[in-house]
């Protein structure tokens, strides 16, 4: 009888279909999400070019159409915007706990993300905006909800091969973001701005088509919403939802008639939300009282960690904003006699992560077997004097462009190169120590905070870029060169403090 059941089973799980030796429901969410990141890295990959673009040169026949911004605002808006994709990442994963659930919720996100494209690819300044803020919510909501989604396909958190299945995962991301500047950027660049964008939503288009085709694949309980909302919650919400809107609406409506209004009421708000919200989200849970002695010394270390994060992402999503703009009007777009458009350096970092990644894993396990293994607050120095060494490689180029001559590429590719090399220090150790330090209680909404390290990141600089701070001159990339690398040292220094704080977690 249990010989009979054995075979039973081993024949059904013979039978049963596979992606790579994991669940079906895989190759949807892979694709759903190398989709997704083709859409949103191509329209990121154009955005500042965007901006930036005034009318088309006679004299070289480049396009023109953009909106014609300075380069300081143009960042500021990149900044913003990329702030907020993250900070959205945790009212996302709020809905798909409270109201819709994991893939009612990826599907709606997957509709916003779309029509949000469609927006940017109509001409006018309006339609941008409000196409930059469909994407940004849509983002969000998605990338709350897609990953929980890949937690449901396996047995809980001891399924062998759940680790493996995150990794093909994030080469989903990896594969969409690499493709994206290299098709959209071309097009976008090269012939239209507004087709590029389009072509970011019929990419979003055939992810939210093969989601909904693959669905069946997928684990039932991600349609099942996990802590539903009582009727007095949802009423008790909608109403603070309404007197929000009214109040901001009204605001803003005084704002337009005693015509005060420029971009920067939009600007400045968002940006010092996007610095308050997560500084208030770890003093609440920092203050919290019911938590343990222990877990209130994790988080005191983890604050270390949050802000080495946050000084990390300043620098490093400038890749999309300063290096971009740098590429295009101050790097040669030839090497080898090939020509390339400038949006292809966007393609370099998800480049190099898939090839370094396997590298680094390798020698994380290596060390860690001759006990050698830098320890977390370690790598994380590391990243921060990496990140602001980059900067210190991009005062060279800098200096030879000043009178007008264009460098070779090769001085971007490899700031990026280093960048992502201290990227592969900091973001998957960062994810993992999130989950270790976490309290109890806050479990879950810890991941959310990870991803508020971005905001803050985001955030600086567009403060910085809104004081009218030229993030392309040289003295500031000197300045957040130091600045990185100090705090770098400074972590080192105080690592044994930060390590007594972490208590069992290395």
């Amino acid at each position: 009888m249990a010989s009979s059941l054995t075979k039973d089973s081993a024949s059904s799980a013979v039978s049963e279909k596979t992606f790579l030796g994991h669940p079906r429901g895989l190759a949807t969410l892979f694709m759903t999400e190398m989709w997704e990141r083709f859409s949103y890295y191509g329209m990121r990959a154009l955005l500042v070019l965007y901006l930036v673009s005034g009318g088309a040169d006679a004299a070289t026949g480049s396009q023109g159409g953009g909106l014609a911004m300075t380069a300081a605002t143009a960042s500021a808006i990149y900044a913003v915007y990329v702030s907020m994709v993250y900070l959205m990442a945790m009212p996302g994963g709020w809905f798909g706990d409270r109201v819709w659930g994991a893939r009612k919720t990826v599907t709606i996100a997957g509709f916003v993300i779309m029509a949000g494209h469609l927006s940017l690819a109509v001409p006018g300044q309006a339609m941008f905006f409000v196409g930059l803020i469909l994407v940004a919510v849509g983002s969000g909501l998605l990338k709350a909800n897609i990953s929980t989604m890949v937690g449901h396909l396996y047995d809980g958190p001891d399924d062998p091969r759940r680790d493996g299945g995150f990794t093909i995962f994030y080469m989903g991301i990896n594969l969409g973001a690499f493709a994206a500047p290299l098709v959209i950027g071309t097009v976008g660049e090269k012939h239209s701005w507004h087709l590029g964008f389009a072509l970011a939503a019929v990419g979003m288009g055939l992810g939210l088509a093969q989601f909904l085709i693959g669905t069946r694949n997928l684990n039932p309980k991600s349609s099942i919403v996990p802590n539903p909302l009582s009727v007095d919650e949802r009423n008790s919400i909608l109403v603070k939802v309404a007197i929000g809107a009214v109040a901001i609406a009204a605001f803003y409506g005084a704002v337009v008639t005693a015509g005060m209004y420029t971009l920067n009421w939009a600007l400045v708000p968002l940006t010092l939300a996007g610095l308050i919200i997560p500084v208030a989200v770890l003093v609440r849970i920092k203050l919290d009282k019911s938590l343990s002695r222990v877990e209130q010394s994790k988080m005191s270390g983890y604050i270390w960690f949050f802000v080495a994060a946050a000084l990390f992402w300043m620098i490093y999503d400038q890749g999309g904003s300063t290096l971009s703009l740098f590429a295009d009007g101050k790097t040669a777009d030839t090497l080898f006699g090939f020509d390339f458009p400038a949006t292809w350096y966007q393609s370099l970092n998800p480049l190099f992560v898939m090839a370094l990644a396997p590298v680094f894993a390798w020698m994380w396990l290596a060390l860690a077997r001759k006990n050698s293994e830098p320890s977390t607050i370690v790598k994380f120095a590391r990243s921060l004097i990496l990140v602001g060494g980059s900067f210190f490689v991009f005062i060279i180029p800098m200096s030879m462009a000043s009178d007008g001559t264009k460098v070779s590429p090769m001085w971007l590719v490899s700031i990026y190169m280093i960048q992502t090399i201290a990227e592969l220090c900091l973001s998957p150790v960062g994810l993992s120590v999130t989950t270790k330090m976490a309290p109890q209680k806050y479990a879950s909404q810890m991941m959310g905070v990870w991803f508020l390290a971005v905001t803050a990141g985001d955030c600086l600089t567009g403060l910085l870029a809104l004081a009218g701070v030229d993030l392309n001159g040289t003295w500031i990339i000197a300045m957040q060169a130091l600045l990185a690398s100090a705090a770098g040292l400074a972590i080192y220094m105080y690592r044994k403090k930060v390590e007594e704080q972490m208590g069992d977690v290395h």
